[in-house]
C-alpha cells in the first residue's frame, strides 16, 4: 500500500509545459492529495491486517535512528516475544538494508541504524501464531524524478564524485600596474627643432616606427626619433616648429605587459612564494585572470604589508592599469579522496546535501564536509565515491522536492 505521497514534481511539470508544449500532461490521481496515514500512540505508522496491527516508527531520541515496533491484536498489546518481525528497506539504486528485531520491554527493537536519507521502499513481514502478515509502502524524502530531456532543458549538470585537489589561498588586495618594461618615455637625442610629427595621440606603433623628424641644432641635419617599443602613444607633447628641449615628447605604453601589484598581510607573508599561482578578479567582481607571483619586495610597506608582483597569463581589453583587483594567492595544495563542487551544494532540513542521480531519479545525500577551496569541498561521509551528482542548477531540484511535499516523515 502507498501510505506516503510520492513527489509529484510540480516544477518539472511547469518546465515540461514550457519546453514541450505538445506534451499533454495527465491529470488525476497523481495530483490528488492522498489521505494522511494512520498514526499510533507512539507516533508510528499503523500497519493493519484485520485485527492484527504493527505500529512501526523510526525512533531517534537520544540514540541513532532505529526502527521500533509495537504489536497489537484486536486492540490489545501482544507480547513482543511472540512475534517474528523483519523490515527490508530498498533504497534508490536497489540498495537493500535488512533489519532484524529483538524484544525489548514492550516493543521490538531494530538491529541497525537507519542512516540518512530516510528514503526507501519499506517491506514489512511479521509472523504471529503461525500467521504471516506483509505490508509494503513508499517512505520517500528528498527524492524526485525528472525525464532526461527535461533535465537537459533545465540545464541540470551532473558530475561523478571522486578525488580532487584543494587549493589553499590567502587574499591580497592591490591594483593593475605597468612595469618598467611596459612603458617608455621618448626624448630627443640631440636638442633641436621638431620638423614633423608622424603619429597622433592614441595611435598604435611598432618598435622602430618614426615618431618625430627633428633638425639638430648642432649639425643642422635632420634625424628620425623612433619608437623604442611597440604599444600605444599615451601622451604626446610637441608640434612642428617647436624646440625639443629636454622634455618627454611622447610616452609609449604596452598594456599587454600589465602586472598586478598586491599587498600581502603580515600574517600571510611567510606562506607566499615566488611562482605561486594567483587568481585575480576586478574590484567590481567582473572577470577573472590567472597569474603567477614573480617578485616579493625585500622590505615591508606601510601597515607592515609586503608588496608582491604578479605576472598575468592574459589580459582582457577591459582590464587597464590603475584598476583595483583582489587576488587569491595559492599557498598550499591538499589532495583529498572525495570532493564535490560547491555549486552543487544545497540546504535540506538541517543538512548540507547534494542530489545523487540514479537513472532519471534524484535524491538528497546528507554530507559530512571537511576542507574547502573556491571550487571544491571535501566529503568525509554521506556520499560514495563514483556517485553521479548534480553540480549545476541543483536549486531546481530542491525547489521541486519542496513543492512535491517529500517531507521527513515516517
Amino acid at each position: 500500500m502507498n501510505v506516503f505521497r510520492k513527489p509529484i514534481g510540480l516544477l518539472v511539470t511547469v518546465w515540461m509545459l514550457l519546453v514541450f508544449p505538445l506534451v499533454t500532461l495527465a491529470a488525476g490521481a497523481a495530483e490528488e492529495q492522498e489521505a494522511e496515514p494512520e498514526k499510533g500512540p507512539h507516533r508510528g505508522l499503523m500497519l493493519r491486517d484485520g485485527d492484527f496491527a504493527v505500529e512501526l516508527a523510526i525512533f531517534e531520541t537520544g540514540v541513532p535512528p532505529e526502527y521500533r515496533a509495537w504489536i497489537s491484536n484486536d486492540g490489545e498489546p501482544v507480547d513482543p516475544e511472540e512475534v517474528n518481525l523483519q523490515v527490508v528497506l530498498t533504497r534508490l539504486g536497489n540498495v537493500r538494508d535488512e533489519i532484524g528485531f529483538a524484544p525489548q520491554a514492550d516493543f521490538l527493537r531494530g538491529d541497525m541504524e537507519i542512516y540518512e536519507p530516510h528514503s526507501f521502499v519499506v517491506s514489512v513481514s511479521a509472523e504471529h501464531q503461525g500467521q504471516q502478515y506483509q505490508w509494503q509502502y513508499d517512505s520517500f524524502e528528498g527524492r524526485t524524478a525528472i525525464e532526461q530531456a527535461v533535465a537537459d532543458a533545465m540545464g541540470v549538470v551532473t558530475e561523478v564524485a571522486g578525488p580532487a585537489t584543494l587549493h589553499e589561498t590567502v587574499t591580497a588586495y592591490g591594483s593593475l600596474v605597468l612595469p618598467p618594461a611596459g612603458q617608455r618615455a621618448v626624448r630627443a637625442r640631440f636638442d633641436g627643432e621638431i620638423v614633423r610629427v608622424h603619429k597622433g595621440l592614441g595611435d598604435k606603433v611598432a618598435r622602430g616606427d618614426v615618431l618625430f623628424t627633428i633638425e639638430s641644432n648642432e649639425s643642422l641635419r635632420t634625424y628620425a626619433l623612433r619608437s623604442p617599443m611597440s604599444g600605444v602613444i599615451a601622451s604626446l607633447d610637441g608640434g612642428a616648429g617647436e624646440p625639443t628641449g629636454d622634455r618627454t615628447l611622447a610616452r609609449i605604453i604596452d598594456v599587454s605587459k600589465t602586472e598586478a601589484e598586491l599587498s600581502v598581510f603580515a600574517m600571510d607573508r611567510a606562506r607566499v612564494k615566488p611562482g605561486a599561482d594567483v587568481q585575480l578578479v576586478l574590484a567590481d567582481g567582473s572577470g577573472t585572470v590567472t597569474g603567477k607571483v614573480t617578485f616579493l619586495a625585500p622590505q615591508v610597506a606601510a601597515g607592515q604589508a609586503q608588496t608582491v608582483r604578479v605576472s598575468l597569463a592574459s589580459l582582457p581589453e577591459s582590464w587597464l592599469p590603475g584598476q583595483f583587483v583582489t587576488g587569491q594567492i595559492e599557498v598550499a595544495q591538499h589532495p583529498v579522496e572525495l570532493a564535490v563542487k560547491k555549486t552543487g551544494l544545497q540546504g535540506f532540513r538541517d543538512f548540507t546535501v547534494v542530489f545523487a542521480k540514479v537513472g532519471e531519479q534524484y535524491e538528497v545525500r546528507m554530507l559530512e564536509l571537511g576542507r574547502e577551496d573556491e571550487e571544491w569541498v571535501e566529503v568525509l561521509g554521506g556520499l560514495k565515491p563514483g556517485t553521479e551528482y548534480v553540480s549545476g542548477n541543483s536549486y531546481l531540484l530542491k525547489a521541486d522536492v519542496e513543492k512535491s511535499g517529500a517531507s521527513h516523515d515516517h
